[in-house]
Parts: C-alpha cells; sequence; structure tokens
C-alpha cells in the first residue's frame, strides 16, 4: 500500500491537533481501541480550512464521484428547524460528508433526507474508515452501504494507512502501530 502525500499530511495533521490520539478508549460499540479519532477538535477557521484540503484531495482522487451539492449530516434538531440548512436538494447529486462511519447510521439517517428531498445519493466521504466490521456482519459499515445502496464511499485514510504510517515514524508512534495491527485482527472487516 503506497500512502499519498496528502493522506501522511492528514495522519501527521490529526496527531499534532489532537483529534488522532493513542491509548486505551471504549468506544459506543463496547470495543477497547488503541486509538481515537475526535474530528470535534478540528475546532479552528485554520483547521478546518486543512481538513476541507484533505477532504477534497480525497474526492479528487475519485473521479467517478459527480456531484452537485455537499451533504453533512446534523445531529441536533437546532437552527431553522427542519431536515437541511443550506442549498436545496431537490434534483441534485449530494455528496455525503462525515467524519467516521461507524454503524453507518448518520449516514442512512442522511440518505433518507436525501430521498425525501427527491435528490440522488452520489457518494460519502469520510476523514476515516475504521475497517470494522459491524457486529452482525463481516463486512464494515462502509462496505454495507457501498453494497447496500451502490453508492461509492471514499476514506481521506484508512485504519491500514494510520498504521502503515505509524510503522514508518518509528519509536513511540511505531510502538503503537501493533496495538492498532491487533485490534484490526480482533475486529476488521474482510
Amino acid at each position: 500500500m503506497v500512502l499519498e502525500q496528502y493522506q501522511r499530511d492528514f495522519i501527521s495533521f490529526a496527531i499534532a491537533d489532537g483529534v488522532l490520539s493513542f491509548g486505551e478508549f471504549t468506544l459506543k460499540s463496547g470495543r477497547k481501541s488503541p486509538y481515537f479519532f475526535n474530528a470535534g477538535k478540528f475546532n479552528s477557521g485554520a483547521s478546518l480550512a486543512k481538513i476541507g484540503q484533505y477532504y477534497a484531495a480525497a474526492i479528487s482522487s475519485r473521479p467517478d464521484i459527480e456531484f452537485d451539492v455537499v451533504f453533512g449530516p446534523a445531529y441536533k434538531d437546532h437552527g431553522e428547524g427542519g431536515s437541511i440548512v443550506g442549498a436545496a436538494l431537490k434534483g441534485r447529486r449530494i455528496l455525503v460528508v462525515d467524519d467516521v462511519i461507524t454503524a453507518g447510521t448518520a449516514i442512512r439517517e442522511s440518505m433518507d433526507i436525501i430521498r425525501s428531498a427527491e435528490a440522488t445519493l452520489a457518494g460519502v466521504v469520510v476523514a476515516i474508515d475504521r475497517q470494522e466490521r459491524g457486529r452482525d456482519s463481516s463486512l464494515s459499515a462502509i462496505q454495507e452501504i457501498e453494497r447496500q445502496h451502490g453508492t461509492p464511499v471514499v476514506a481521506v485514510v484508512t485504519l491500514d494507512n494510520v498504521v502503515e504510517y505509524l510503522q514508518e515514524q518509528g519509536g513511540e508512534l511505531g510502538a503503537m502501530a501493533g496495538a492498532m495491527e491487533e485490534y484490526r485482527r480482533e475486529y476488521g472487516a474482510a
């Protein structure tokens, strides 16, 4: 596997900003993970501008994804009410942008909104593909979404990319690669 420069830069940036951290974390699924990705820590104008560049690089790597509107799922009722804020979706090809897909719940909710708005799902882009299998499947949530809905999903980086980067760095970071590989063997998708 060859890491693209934007992927190396993204991982380095995520670690430096504390978005990607290492240790022992209990996830919502109850799994104990040696790493945690907290996109909420991308919380300044400068970091949001950078993350936008990484998403754009990942999207550009997939010329087969043609879209008219970028759509980010909202998680709370607020603002103007309703299910969307921004451009009308009707009749447009929609690219959903999210941080991670764990169980796929937010993406499925977004798909319901897109369909009810008489729009078409063009694809999904996420910051990191954890490459974990779901509770009831050997497939990852990303693989399930791709198969069930016939839509491409692209990630800025995958767990395998992060492991490769850590191994290249050596030292303390390199030491984390082993724990992440073990986690992948236990919970990874096919």
